[in-house]
């Protein structure tokens, strides 16, 4: 066994008990920039692992690809498949994952009970993001008998999580129509209804707009938007109008109710993001009600946590910065 199957050991070892006997979970095995090795970092949904080739030349990283799949099917002899992710990959493919071990990723993984649907090959992401597992099971706790609106909603797992919490409607609105059938199945996986006209695709400021005019409101709305991205309406940009979005959104949510708001962005400090919603708060009509930590396997361990973040991420505990916020009207 080499250094870097030494650290990939002792990172899997402290996980140990996030594995399940059916092999259904989904959890981060190896935060490589933060455990060890920045080249890497490793995934498992239910019998898949996917590994992240960050390395700049990516044939460095393929020499640390190998021998994680060495020592991953040494150590796991019940995996399925094993899919690598080459972020500076020269084709789509490479990018969105190949597969180099078996053959049928699995589609479908289960957390707190809860099935999603999963496609680990149709996007850079994995179609499931493991850092807001946490505000899944806030989700769950929180919002039975609430109208929800999940903006930017990807494939919708926190839609999915309102769902099974018992809310009494759930509108998932994306760009990407693809992106919501992902969800369309998880809803069938759990047996959820499938109402048409409550996956909405289509740009988020136009879909606000139009939602604001026909004087909608929600009891939580859910606004976890990419670090950037532009579009006719608007463009979202997480390192410079975190304050916008949540402006954008406010209308919609009833008095007493929640605005989950996340910040993604890498170089935003966690003091910066704070005293941007400090500055929203100042009004009277937002208050900060909780902050909802990302899960050890994603940020690394005590004892397995050998480099720093780029910024400081408190009060936060990873870069992913998520706050609910409690709205009042006027």
């Amino acid at each position: 066994m080499n250094d870097f199957q030494d650290i990939l050991q002792k990172a899997i070892a402290t996980r140990a008990e996030l594995f399940d006997e059916k092999h259904q979970s989904a959890f981060r095995l190896f935060n490589g920039f933060l455990e060890g090795n920045p080249d890497i970092a490793i995934d498992l949904y239910a019998q898949t692992v996917v590994i992240h080739n960050y390395a700049n030349s990516p044939a460095e990283g393929e020499i640390l690809v190998e021998q994680a799949k060495e020592f991953l099917l040494s150590e796991f002899d019940w995996l399925q498949a094993i899919i690598v992710k080459t972020r500076n990959g020269k084709t789509g493919q490479q990018k969105n994952g190949t597969t180099i071990f078996g053959e049928k990723a699995d589609d479908r993984i289960r957390e707190h009970g809860i099935l999603y649907s999963v496609d680990l090959t149709m996007n850079r992401d994995a179609s499931l993001y493991l850092d807001t597992r946490n505000l899944r099971q806030w989700v769950l706790e929180n919002l039975a008998g609430k109208r929800v609106l999940n903006t930017f909603a990807y494939t919708g797992s926190l839609g999915v999580a309102a769902m099974a919490a018992g809310a009494t409607q759930v509108i998932q609105t994306d760009l990407n129509k693809n992106f919501l059938n992902v969800g369309k199945t998880s809803y069938t996986l759990n047996g959820f209804p499938i109402n048409k006209k409550d996956f909405v695709t289509g740009d988020f400021w136009a879909v606000t707009n139009r939602l604001k005019r026909a004087g909608e409101l929600f009891d939580c709305v859910i606004l976890d938007p990419p670090f950037f991205a532009e579009a006719k309406r608007g463009r979202v940009d997480l390192a410079q109008n975190s304050a916008r979005l949540i402006n954008k959104v406010r209308p919609l949510v009833a008095d007493g109710g929640w605005l989950v708001a996340i910040n993604n962005a890498l170089f935003v400090s966690g003091a910066a993001y704070m005293q941007t919603l400090e500055e929203l708060c100042k009004d009277g009509y937002l208050e900060i009600e909780a902050l909802i930590p990302v899960p050890e396997d994603f940020t690394g361990y005590t004892q397995t946590v050998v480099g720093a973040p780029p910024v400081e991420p408190a009060p936060f505990n990873h870069s992913t910065k998520i706050a609910v916020l409690r709205v009042y009207r006027k």
